[in-house]
């Protein structure tokens, strides 16, 4: 009787400690969760806003809700829209993400599944160049893309995805592939699989999440990119988003709109969210893990 009373009280604050830890873990998360999307928020309240009241409330929540700074913002200070811009943008973003997948996975795949003289140096250099600092490399780029007669178009953005110079995306297919077992490539070639049928049939099905965590970072980082076009793109016409942003703080007038800065910075950021939050299941498998185990 004695030990079932001292086992009641020990039974009931274990029954409690189960209640309050989740509660308290999950209160601490959302903490956390809140000071972490407390800028986005800010932002997104800052558009409605006027300039005064945002350099002088740190609340996000506006006065007013008055959707003119995004009309007056998408319709920009130019003879263009920024439609305009986003199609410029799109028009860069679309083909690197298609010819950074095609060369990366074909490098990898080189790399990962076959044996040739020189492989291991080759693979040396190519990890190498990560470890390149890329303002080494722009007064070079700048003097051949000068020289090759395409300054002011896309070709300097885009080039350098066709020969596979994204080691990052290279080094995560090839550490996914080597941790496909081999087995697998053998079965396919007895089927009648050649080498291009074992990467199609095979290997690219596995690769699905490396692949789209690939597609996301290229995505962000093209999308984001501000000092390739600054460099290479000197006509209005051929703007990206990143551009356009800057070029709507026009500081000559003395008055910048920053409510329409920032609605278009909102606008801006959809797109990556959009792509991310889709694609979130399989972004997170590809980081987080290196393919199925032999």
């Amino acid at each position: 009787m004695s030990n079932t009373v001292a086992i009641a009280p020990i039974k009931r604050k274990k029954k409690a400690s189960e209640i309050i830890n989740p509660i308290v873990r999950y209160a601490i998360l959302i903490i956390v969760a809140l000071v972490m999307l407390y800028p986005i928020l800010w932002l997104f309240g800052a558009t409605f806003k006027t300039n005064n009241e945002i350099f002088t409330s740190i609340s996000f929540i506006p006065k007013r809700i008055d959707f003119t700074p995004y009309i007056k913002g998408w319709q920009t200070s130019t003879e263009y829209t920024f439609a305009t811009y986003f199609i410029n943008t799109f028009q860069i973003v679309i083909p690197k993400i298609v010819f950074c997948l095609i060369s990366s996975l074909l490098t990898a795949y080189g790399f990962a599944r076959f044996n040739f003289k020189g492989k291991s140096i080759l693979f040396s250099l190519l990890m190498a160049t990560m470890f390149l600092p890329t303002v080494v490399t722009r007064i070079p780029l700048y003097l051949l893309y000068r020289d090759l007669g395409v300054l002011d178009t896309y070709v300097p953005l885009i080039a350098n995805t066709v020969f596979a110079q994204e080691p990052f995306f290279v080094f995560m297919l090839i550490q996914f592939m080597r941790s496909i077992p081999r087995d697998l490539d053998e079965a396919a070639t007895i089927d009648g699989c050649g080498h291009f049928g074992i990467l199609w049939r095979i290997l690219l099905p596995t690769l699905k999440p490396a692949m789209i965590s690939c597609l996301i970072f290229q995505f962000v980082w093209s999308f984001n990119d501000f000092l390739g076009p600054l460099i290479y793109i000197t006509s209005l016409e051929k703007y990206p988003v990143a551009l356009a942003l800057k070029m709507s703080i026009d500081a000559s007038s003395g008055v910048v709109p920053w409510n329409q800065v920032l609605a278009m910075s909102i606008i801006a950021l959809l797109p990556a969210l959009i792509l991310f939050f889709s694609a979130q299941k399989y972004f997170v498998e590809g980081v987080t893990s290196s393919g199925i185990k032999g």
